[in-house]
């Protein structure tokens, strides 16, 4: 599981005394522990899926804190943040490209953007930039 994974990065950051990588593998477990918590009373367990949402979430906000502290100039926390970005991607399944998602929506019968997000949010979870399916389906 990526999340045992994960844990076990943390335990080897902190044994490296590596505070960047431990900064933002802690924060990916409470995370975790959190969305494993909302799981519980419905009776789930937390998954890989889940996790690579999170993983996929937690590079979003560092994108767009590394964007803040490009325009501030504060070079040090930018490459502190693509540190941090590089190490969560390794979990991330390769995304697909552009022509493999025109391919799979010319295949679809039903191109309704509900239809076609909803489509590759249950068959490609965390293989598709889902703004990019988004893009292309209205293009169709």
């Amino acid at each position: 599981m990526i999340y045992d994974d994960l844990k076990k990065a943390n335990m080897q950051a902190m044994k490296d005394k590596d505070t960047v990588a431990r900064g933002v593998y802690t924060v990916l477990i409470n995370k975790c522990m959190l969305k494993a918590v909302e799981l519980k009373p419905q009776g789930k367990d937390l998954t890989d899926a889940d996790t690579l949402a999170i993983i996929n979430k937690t590079v979003k906000e560092l994108e767009e804190e590394l964007r803040a502290f490009k325009e501030a100039n504060r070079s040090d926390k930018v490459e502190e943040l693509e540190k941090q970005k590089l190490l969560l991607q390794t979990y991330l399944p390769k995304l697909m490209s552009e022509e493999e998602i025109i391919a799979v929506l010319n295949n679809l019968e039903d191109k309704s953007i509900k239809n076609v997000m909803m489509y590759f949010k249950t068959n490609y979870p965390g293989k598709a930039d889902m703004k990019l399916v988004s893009e292309l389906a209205k293009k169709l």
